[in-house]
């Protein structure tokens, strides 16, 4: 199976909690795939990942896969005090 989010994705998200000062052992990635097998065309990878704050128990669910943009959404939602 493949995974859906790439290598550079995953970076970037350490980098933000860096940025942010938080461990990055508190959070969690947990990733879905929805992508449907039964097509034969070549089909767009597509999921949702869920991102698990430990220390405060608050996760949220981002659709991932082609042209996702779920590292700046989870970005933007860390500033806003989503995982407080």
């Amino acid at each position: 199976m493949m995974k859906l989010i790439d290598p550079d994705e995953k970076s970037d998200f350490y980098a933000i909690l860096q940025a942010q000062h938080l461990a990055a052992e508190d959070f969690e990635l947990h990733e879905v795939d929805t992508t449907d097998p039964k097509t034969d065309e070549i089909f767009a990878l597509t999921g949702f990942v869920t991102v698990s704050r430990k220390s405060s128990g608050r996760k949220k669910q981002y659709p991932i896969g082609d042209g996702s943009t779920w590292v700046a959404e989870f970005e933007r939602d860390l500033q806003q005090g989503a995982f407080g």
